[in-house]
C-alpha cells in the first residue's frame, strides 16, 4: 500500500471556485484503494457552508512557528466517499467572505502558512505519506519547505514530491525580502535557480524547482508551456525540467454529467435514443430563454468565465456576421464587463437568435449541454477544459481553437475517413474561427447522417476520471521512493 497525499487549495464538496476542485474532489476516489492511500488536506475557510462544516470533527491542535510569531494550528476531519479530508483551522488567515482575496502579500502570507502547517500536521494524524502531490502555486511552498526544515526529520526523510501546474498564469509572485520575511526561508533558496523570478519570489516556481515530478493537465499544454507564448516565463526551467514533466489530462464525473439521469434537464436521453429525445431539450429552452422556436435551427452554446483568455475577442469581431446565419446562440457566464456586455448588446439587437444569461447556474449549464447541437470554444489558451468533455457526453459537437486540452480531447471532423468528433482550427484568428462555424453549419444542415454519427462518436469517448486515474498511477509508482 502507497500513502498519497493531497495537499490543496480547495476541493469538492466543500469549497469550489473553478476546476481545480473537481479535480481534488473527483480524482482520490477513482485512484485504485487497494493499492494507494490517498487523503487530502485543505484549509477550513469561514466562508465553507454550514453543512459542510457540521461534518468536519475536531481532531486536535498545536502551535507553529511562523513569520517570527507562534500560530494556532487547528485540525478537523472528514470522510466522503470513503476519502479521509483535513483541515487546517486558524481564524486569522482564512476567515475572508471568500476563499481566495484581493490583498496578494496576504496571500502568499496564508498560503506558505497552509504550506508550512500542512506538513506540520502529518506526524499528529499519524500519516506518513509516501508522495506529496502538490497543486497550483498556493502549496508551491510544501515542496520547498520539505526539502528545507522537514528533512533534518526522520519521519520527512524520502518523502517524494509533484508539483501539477492547473493555470500557468498564476504563480503566487511577490517581493523577495518581504517573501522571506514571512516564509523564515535562508537566503540561499532566493537565487535564479531556486524562487527568485525576475527580482521577486516565485511560489509556483519554488514547488517546480523542489519537486520530483511536475504533471499539467493536458499532454499539448505540458508542450505548450516550454514555449516563450505559453510559459509565463518559466518557459526555460521546464525546459531543463522536461523528462520530468508530463501531461495528463482532466476527467469529469459522469454521474454528475450523464444524460440518461441529469437531473437538471427535462428529457433525459443516451446514445440511443438521443435523434429523438435530444431535441426536446431544444424545444424547452427555446422557449425558457425566449428565442424562436424551430427545431431545425442550430443552436450554439457558450459556457464559460467571460474573459480574454476564453477567446471572446474572436466572437466580438464576427457575432454580426454569424448572427446573419441560421443559428442560436445560447451564452452563460459571467466576467470582464466588456463581454458581459457584448453579448447582452447581441441579445438586444437579435432577440429571437441570442440569449445572454449573464449569470452562472449549475442547472442551466446542463440545460444548455443537452440542449445544443455545437458548443463553441476559441480559447487563447486552455489548461484542459472541462466543458468541451462535458459538451461530448452531452452529444453537443465542439468547435474549439487547437490548444491545449482542446487538442487533445476533440478530435477534428475528417469527411474523406469519417472520422472525429468535433470541429477544430489552428490560428487565432477571427475569420478562422468563423469558418470552422460555418464548416459546422454545412454539415449540420446538408448531412445529417453525418452529424449523428459524429454525436455516437462524441458520446463514446471516455473522459471519466478513471481513465485519468490509471494515469496518475503510473506516475506514483514511477516515482517509488
Amino acid at each position: 500500500m502507497k500513502n498519497i497525499l493531497f495537499v490543496a487549495s480547495e476541493g469538492v464538496p466543500f469549497i469550489k471556485t473553478g476546476g481545480l476542485a473537481d479535480v481534488v474532489g473527483s480524482l482520490p476516489r477513482d485512484i485504485d484503494s487497494r493499492y494507494f492511500d490517498v487523503r487530502i488536506i485543505m484549509p477550513k475557510y469561514a466562508c465553507m457552508s454550514q453543512k459542510v462544516k457540521d461534518q468536519m470533527e475536531y481532531v486536535s491542535n498545536f502551535y507553529m512557528d511562523f513569520h517570527w510569531k507562534q500560530e494556532y494550528v487547528g485540525i478537523f476531519h472528514s470522510q466522503v466517499n470513503g476519502i479521509h479530508y483535513y483541515f487546517i483551522d486558524n481564524e486569522f488567515y482564512f476567515s475572508g467572505m471568500k476563499p481566495y482575496g484581493d490583498d496578494p502579500k496576504f496571500e502568499i502570507e496564508r498560503f506558505a502558512f497552509f504550506s508550512k502547517a500542512a506538513l506540520s500536521i502529518l506526524p499528529v494524524i499519524d500519516f506518513r505519506p509516501d508522495i506529496i502531490h502538490c497543486h497550483d502555486w498556493q502549496t508551491g511552498l510544501v515542496p520547498v519547505y520539505l526539502k528545507e526544515r522537514f528533512q533534518a526529520n526522520d519521519f520527512y526523510r524520502g518523502i517524494k514530491a509533484i508539483m501539477t501546474i492547473h493555470n500557468l498564469k498564476f504563480q503566487g509572485r511577490w517581493d523577495k525580502k518581504e517573501v522571506q520575511d514571512i516564509t523564515g526561508l535562508p537566503d540561499y533558496f532566493f537565487t535564479p535557480d531556486k524562487l527568485e523570478m525576475y527580482g521577486d519570489a516565485d511560489m509556483l516556481k519554488g514547488g517546480m524547482v523542489f519537486a520530483d515530478a511536475i504533471t499539467t493537465v493536458s499532454e499539448t499544454y505540458a508542450e505548450e508551456i516550454k514555449t516563450t507564448f505559453y510559459g509565463e516565463g518559466l518557459d526555460g526551467l521546464l525546459r531543463s525540467r522536461t523528462n520530468d514533466l508530463r501531461g495528463i489530462v482532466n476527467g469529469i464525473d459522469y454521474e454528475d454529467f450523464n444524460p440518461t439521469t441529469d437531473r437538471f434537464i427535462e428529457y433525459q436521453y443516451d446514445e440511443i435514443n438521443f435523434r429523438k429525445e435530444k431535441i426536446k431539450n431544444k424545444r424547452a429552452l427555446q422557449k425558457e430563454l425566449g428565442l424562436a422556436e424551430d427545431d431545425r435551427t442550430m443552436m450554439i452554446g457558450i459556457v464559460s468565465r467571460l474573459t480574454d483568455q476564453k477567446g471572446f475577442d474572436l466572437i466580438s469581431c464576427v457575432m454580426d456576421e454569424l448572427c446573419q446565419d441560421a443559428v442560436q446562440f445560447v451564452i452563460l457566464g459571467t466576467g470582464t464587463e466588456q463581454y458581459e456586455n457584448m453579448f447582452r448588446h447581441f441579445a438586444w439587437k437579435y432577440g429571437d437568435k441570442v440569449s445572454a444569461n449573464i449569470y452562472y447556474s449549475e442547472a442551466m449549464s446542463h440545460k444548455i449541454y443537452a440542449a445544443s447541437d455545437a458548443f463553441l470554444m476559441p480559447s487563447l489558451f486552455e489548461p484542459c477544459g472541462l466543458s468541451q468533455l462535458m459538451a461530448l457526453r452531452y452529444g453537443t459537437l465542439p468547435i474549439v481553437r487547437e490548444t491545449g486540452g482542446l487538442k487533445d480531447t476533440v478530435e477534428p471532423y475528417n469527411k474523406y475517413e469519417g472520422t472525429g468528433t468535433g470541429f477544430s482550427f489552428l490560428n487565432y484568428n477571427a475569420h478562422e474561427m468563423m469558418r470552422t462555424v460555418r464548416d459546422a453549419e454545412a454539415l449540420y444542415y446538408d448531412n445529417k447522417r453525418e452529424w449523428n454519427k459524429m454525436i455516437d462518436r462524441a458520446m463514446a469517448v471516455d473522459f471519466s476520471w478513471k481513465v485519468s486515474a490509471s494515469k496518475y498511477q503510473e506516475m506514483y509508482d514511477w516515482l517509488r521512493p
